[in-house]
């Protein structure tokens, strides 16, 4: 990418020192935990919204609007946009267990209806989740930076790495609250300059866009019929956005919730939009961010690489974060203190540098388990939290058997080390295949719970054991 790198550095230092120095230290455990102020207050609306939109336009998210508005044309991007669809169903859902069953967590809602184990296998799920946003936020960091050689890329990720940990060790989740407000606004202007600048240059025309010139729109379909299956169960597999639905009122999270779905849609559509116009022009290049520098240059490039990795860092300490509440609150495999909120984190910011540097560069293909795994919570979506039903414990167990199956059967199919789906149902794109295994997971999953719903008057516990 033709990036001026002096004035690249300069921003993103300066970005780095006031990360480091205002944000504010957390000196009690709900302040850590629970992002509250020296006086107790919970976290306001704005602060909220903030926190959500910096948190869900993450570096991954970017370029993956991007690519399938370059590969698929407008229908890939109103497919990656659909995901955002998310914060409408996350606030249902929180809205639900706070409100009517009563919880403080969701790990507490499904302690209560399958036992202990139906809440550990939602924490390994969050676990994979978390790791997979450490490790994908990183390589893009490495991508960005591994224009000025390997050595750069390599010294980047591990600059990310630690400065995130150092400020969000320092001050858990109301540090990341605080530093996702300013962080958040900067990401707007600077996605909002780049899409002035594709607005302004030659070539650029709506018919163009929804046309789709040069572009296969078919998988771009099929993904938004994805999107619009998974958007239920996605935002419950997020610890991050469930984090955030736990912390203040209720007049005050529903704000929250529905301000940050309109801005992140829109932010999300113009990256995709930026994406689709590239497409047209793509001639023999075959990548987005090589199309867009030939088509825009270095100012273009400049503002795509600030926005990467601007939002890989404000992503970063939100998950830093939730690592911590996860192991320490939530699961209760750590005694709840502050030094061990700052060892889950460093744990995890070491993990995600391990799958870096020793594991996979496969940026899609890492974050597919655990999104295709998440269907798994649909049933329980419907049937226990908006419904109110008791299921068998072996129904929930059948049904993560099924999902988590379905998701390696993608896996391996996505990645070339099987054919299996190809096989037996005649499609070839990629997409296609997720459909089916989207589907057959969902078949499967309301299939055994339908069969394991206990008669309302029946107030047992459906643990997994029984």
């Amino acid at each position: 990418m033709s990036i001026h790198l002096p004035s690249f550095l300069l921003i993103l230092v300066a970005v780095a020192v006031a990360s480091v120095v205002f944000a504010p230290r957390a000196r009690s455990l709900d302040g850590f935990f629970r992002g509250t102020s020296d006086t107790g207050a919970a976290p306001g609306v704005w602060t909220l919204t903030l926190s959500q939109v910096t948190t869900w336009i993450f570096a991954r998210s970017l370029l993956n609007a991007g690519i399938l508005g370059y590969f698929f044309g407008l229908p890939g991007a109103l497919a990656y946009t659909a995901y955002y669809g998310s914060f409408l169903t996350g606030w249902l859902i929180v809205d639900r267990l706070r409100f009517h069953h009563g919880v403080d967590n969701v790990q507490g809602f499904l302690s209560e209806r399958f036992g202990v184990a139906g809440a550990a296998s939602y924490n390994v799920l969050l676990a994979l989740r978390l790791l997979t946003e450490v490790f994908a936020n990183l390589l893009v960091v490495g991508m960005v930076f591994s224009t000025w050689g390997d050595g750069a890329g390599d010294l980047a990720i591990v600059a990310v790495a630690g400065i995130t940990l150092v400020y969000s060790m320092t001050g858990g989740l109301r540090a990341s609250l605080h530093t996702d407000v300013w962080q958040a606004a900067f990401l707007v202007v600077v996605i909002v300059l780049l899409l002035g600048l594709v607005l302004s240059s030659d070539g650029f025309s709506i018919s163009g866009l929804v046309a789709g010139t040069n572009q296969d729109t078919g998988p771009g379909w099929i993904l938004l019929v994805v999107a619009l299956l998974q958007v239920l169960s996605y935002p419950l597999h997020d610890p991050v956005m469930m984090d955030r639905g736990f912390l203040a009122d209720r007049d005050t999270t529903r704000q929250s919730f529905l301000r940050a779905f309109a801005i992140s849609a829109l932010l999300i559509l113009a990256f995709g939009v930026i994406g689709v116009h590239t497409g047209r022009f793509a001639g023999d290049d075959g990548d987005f961010l090589t199309t867009l520098d030939r088509l825009l240059g270095g100012p273009a490039m400049f503002l795509v690489g600030l926005a990467l990795v601007l939002s890989a860092v404000s992503t970063m300490d939100s998950t830093f974060s939730s690592v911590s509440k996860l192991m320490v609150v939530d699961s209760g495999l750590m005694r709840r203190t502050l030094a061990n909120g700052r060892r889950a984190m460093a744990g995890f910011a070491v993990g995600g540098l391990l799958l870096v540097f020793f594991g996979t560069d496969d940026l899609y293909a890492a974050v597919a388990v655990s999104g295709t795994a998440s269907l798994f919570l649909t049933p329980v979506i419907v049937f226990c939290i908006f419904l109110g039903r008791r299921v068998a414990g072996w129904s929930l167990l059948v049904n993560g058997v099924a999902a988590i199956g379905g998701a390696v059967l993608y896996f391996l199919e996505d990645s070339g080390y099987i054919t299996m789906l190809a096989a037996l149902t005649g499609l070839e794109h990629t997409y296609s295949h997720l459909l089916v295994v989207t589907l057959g997971i969902l078949v499967v999953g309301f299939s055994v719970f339908i069969l394991g719903l206990q008669p309302e008057r029946d107030a047992r516990i459906g643990d997994l054991e029984g």
